[in-house]
C-alpha cells in the first residue's frame, strides 16, 4: 500500500508540476502579449507626440519666416523713405547752390561790365586825350612850319 500510496503521490505531484508549468507556459505568453500590445501603444503615443511637435516646430519656423520677412520689409521701408528724404535734402541744397552761383555769376558779370565800361571809357577819354595833343601838336607843328 505504500508502494500505491506512493506511486499516487508521485503522480499527482508529476500531475500538478505539468499544470503549474502549462500555467506558467500560458503566463509568460499572456505577459508577451500585454508586452507587445504595451510596445505597440507606446510607439503610436510617440509617434503621435512627435507628429505634434514637428507641427508645431514648423508652424512656429513658419511665422518666424513671416515676422522675419515682415522686418524686412519694413526695413525696406525705412530705407526707401530715408533715401527720399536724403533725395529731396540734397535736391533742395543742389537748388539753392545752383540759384547761389547764379547770383554771384550775375553779380561778377556785373561787376565786370561796370570795369569794362569804366575801362573803355578811361581808354576813350585817354584816346581822345592822346588825339587832342596830336592835334595840339600838329597845329604847332603847322604853326612853326608857316
Amino acid at each position: 500500500m505504500k508502494f500505491k500510496f506512493a506511486t499516487v503521490l508521485a503522480a499527482l505531484l508529476l500531475s500538478s508540476a505539468l499544470a503549474f508549468s502549462q500555467s506558467v507556459g500560458a503566463d509568460v505568453d499572456k505577459a508577451a502579449d500585454k508586452t507587445a500590445d504595451a510596445t505597440k501603444d507606446a510607439a503610436k503615443d510617440t509617434a503621435h507626440a512627435t507628429k505634434k511637435a514637428a507641427r508645431k516646430t514648423a508652424n512656429a519656423t513658419d511665422k518666424a519666416a513671416d515676422k522675419t520677412a515682415d522686418k524686412t520689409k519694413e526695413v525696406a521701408k525705412d530705407t526707401a523713405h530715408g533715401t527720399r528724404k536724403v533725395y529731396k535734402k540734397t535736391a533742395h541744397a543742389t537748388h539753392k547752390a545752383a540759384d547761389k552761383t547764379a547770383d554771384v555769376s550775375k553779380d561778377a558779370a556785373k561787376d565786370s561790365g561796370d570795369a569794362a565800361k569804366k575801362t573803355g571809357h578811361s581808354i576813350k577819354k585817354g584816346a581822345k586825350d592822346v588825339g587832342h595833343d596830336v592835334k595840339k601838336g600838329t597845329e604847332k607843328t603847322v604853326d612853326e612850319v608857316k
